[in-house]
């Protein structure tokens, strides 16, 4: 085991041999300097991290703060670690491909390393990855953005699957979750995972990627890997970060994580308004501010007004017209929404996005699910990003927000309950 955070030990700072800081208060006031793991380790010389031969899995947003420069970069020039393979997610390593694309499987120019396409790898895939490349220990970099169907933790979880059944070890570089440490909305159930949902975690999970590895590893693995990694499952923290701090208040550069999450703005509103994908409105793909403007070519300017008399805690709903570039309603004018955070702690995106769809449905007989080929009914796309068929019966049943948001209060609770253990930083 390479020393650190355990999966099922007590939630010490480990921050590879820097002097853990003291932890600030609570509030939106004052905060230390945020450190991520990973410039936490480099500062030591990668020292947690030598004499492994290391599987690295990142993207562009796995950099170091102070040169913002690729992890991989900076390990491989060091000469003070081994790395062996990086294996780049959904938009790939360099972050060349859009949504639903990797990069395929290629030798990386500039360090000489073999990047195989992870994109949508199982567990088996995995190992025969970690195999070809005789990887003995797995680092996870990468940052996300707190909900649920944003693939990389899903990336993350096969990794893990695949650790546990090869018997290596696994590191977690952690960073800020960047809409903070609430959790929130409905949770997922049998019979509607995919890859924007592979277990029972809420739509807002309210947790860093360190923090979700813990919980996958001491809830998930007995049963999807057979065993745990326990000793074997490391976190090297962020320093000087709380979960009442959202990103803008970091002190961070922020680095796309995907090509449609452009501003931390985004990541505060992506948990509630990619709701919008399972319908025929556009989310703002093609736009310079997706799943910040929404709208269709029979939206008016009634949707705004209606929204804004709701005097929804956090937003004011700007009434705006564009024509998408691609995607859905591509090269069409569109009407619609611009959602304006006004006071971005206050914000419940989840909540926001429910009384968007309830007046978009009361108001514009045009609306309707999107569909795919593949769906064996309409809505089965909202269904997997929800969890579960309840959201759209209520919905398609005429329910009211607050009824509809109403549905998820117990499992919510319970599942805050159940992620506590595991928690690393102060609530």
């Amino acid at each position: 085991m390479i020393a650190g955070v355990g999966a099922g030990v007590a939630a010490t700072p480990f921050l590879g041999g820097v002097a853990a800081a003291a932890e600030p208060g609570h509030g939106h006031g004052r905060h230390e300097r945020v450190v991520p793991g990973a410039d936490a380790a480099a500062a030591d010389g990668w020292k947690p991290l030598t004499g492994q031969r290391l599987g690295v899995i990142t993207n562009p947003t796995g950099i170091l703060a102070g040169s913002m420069r690729s992890i991989v970069d900076e390990m491989v020039e060091s000469g003070a670690v081994n790395v062996v393979a990086v294996f780049g997610p959904e938009h790939g390593f360099r972050g060349t491909a859009q949504a639903g694309e990797s990069e395929g499987t290629y030798v990386d120019e500039r360090t000489g390393v073999t990047v195989y396409d992870a994109y949508g790898a199982n567990a088996d895939k995995f190992a025969e990855f970690f195999a070809d490349a005789d990887v003995e220990t797995v680092i996870f970099d990468i940052q996300d953005v707190g909900a649920r169907f944003y693939t990389y933790i899903w990336t993350m979880y096969q990794a893990m699957a695949a650790a546990v059944r090869s018997g290596l070890d696994f590191v977690v570089l952690d960073r800020p979750n960047p809409v903070g440490g609430k959790a929130n909305g409905p949770i997922m159930t049998d019979g509607y995972t995919s890859g924007v949902g592979l277990d029972k975690i809420v739509q807002q999970h309210g947790m860093t990627v360190g923090e979700l590895a813990r919980f996958f590893d001491g809830e998930f693995m007995p049963r999807v890997a057979g065993g745990r990694l326990d000793d074997r499952l490391s976190v090297i923290k962020v320093r000087g970060w709380m979960p009442d701090q959202l990103f803008a208040e970091t002190g961070l550069r922020w680095v796309l994580p995907s090509p449609n999450m452009p501003t931390p703005d985004t990541a505060l509103l992506y948990p509630g308004t990619c709701l919008f994908e399972a319908t025929n409105l556009s989310e703002g793909r093609g736009t310079t501010r997706p799943f910040e403007i929404i709208g269709a070519p029979y939206v008016d300017y009634h949707w705004a007004a209606q929204l804004n008399k709701r005097d929804l805690a956090g937003v004011y709903f700007r009434e705006a017209y564009f024509t998408p570039t691609f995607s859905k309603n591509a090269n069409e004018v569109c009407g619609g929404v611009q959602v304006h955070l006004t006071d971005p702690h206050r914000l419940d995106a989840i909540r926001v996005a429910t009384e968007m769809l309830v007046a978009l449905r009361d108001l514009y007989s045009d609306f309707a699910w999107r569909t795919y080929a593949a769906d064996a009914y309409p809505g089965q796309w909202l269904d997997k990003l929800t969890g579960s068929a309840r959201f759209r019966t209520q919905f398609e049943a005429g329910a009211a927000a607050d009824e509809i948001v109403a549905g998820w209060r117990t499992e919510l609770a319970a599942f805050d309950r159940r992620r506590r253990p595991y928690l690393l930083y102060r609530r």
